[in-house]
């Protein structure tokens, strides 16, 4: 009885570790004034937010970026097993061109004012009520254009850095993000233009719901690193 009391004891202890090991590896981090930096064209650096949603009627995503490169490079890709662009912000080698995916229905905005080795703020918006796509670069707005009603649905991918051709992987380093990208947010609403400005200007806007930069969890493979933030 001793011994099996003994063991019993010591399988908890192992079980409650585990647990706090889990744990501990899950905890968001605060990456408020920093950013990552991507410093390397290649195949295989990005970084993979995590989010246990698995459903989403509406996406609002904004970030800021920074980068000296002409060619197109994806900026943000959310994928599910059944779309490899379920959400995803892409920079066209066009210099005032960027498309905006939704459930792989390709959309492209002309005519914003996009800037080469300059921070910009850059925000993505759908809604599967009206099915509209919207663009914002620096707080201003694109036309609104059409993809789809149906909902994202599925085990979420979401990288940064890479272009997901196929859900995970399938990465090509002429489409390789370098450059700098900071304060990243996504909600599971349209957020409103006024926040948007908000945001563009760095004044307070309410934090993302889905993604927080101010608490999140995320896995960085490969040569990504995180640095104190630049913006003047």
């Amino acid at each position: 009885m001793k011994r099996t009391a003994t063991g019993l004891k010591m399988a908890l202890v192992c079980i409650f570790l585990s647990l706090l090991l889990g744990l501990s590896a899950a905890v968001p981090q605060d990456l408020s004034g920093k950013m990552l930096v991507f410093p390397q064209e290649t195949n295989t650096a990005h970084v993979r937010l995590t989010t246990s949603r698995q459903n989403l009627e509406a996406v609002t995503v904004c970030m800021r970026c920074f980068s000296d490169l002409t060619r197109s490079f994806t900026l943000f890709g959310l994928a599910t097993p059944t779309h490899n662009n379920d959400f995803h912000i892409f920079k066209m080698n066009a210099r005032d061109e960027i498309n905006v995916d939704v459930r792989n229905v390709v959309l492209n905005f002309k005519g914003q004012d996009y800037q080469i080795n300059t921070w910009q703020s850059i925000c993505g918006i759908w809604d599967a009520a009206s099915g509209l796509v919207q663009l914002w670069v620096d707080g201003k707005p694109s036309s609104m254009k059409f993809a789809t009603n149906s909902h994202i649905h599925g085990i979420m991918l979401i990288v940064l850095g890479q272009d997901q051709d196929s859900y995970g992987g399938s990465f090509d380093k002429a489409r390789s993000f370098v450059g700098m990208i900071s304060d990243m947010h996504m909600w599971d609403y349209v957020l409103s233009p006024i926040y948007i400005y908000r945001y563009s200007q760095k004044f307070t806007f309410p934090g993302g719901n889905v993604l927080n930069w101010n608490s999140i969890d995320f896995h960085i493979t490969d040569r990504v690193l995180i640095q104190e933030e630049q913006h003047l």
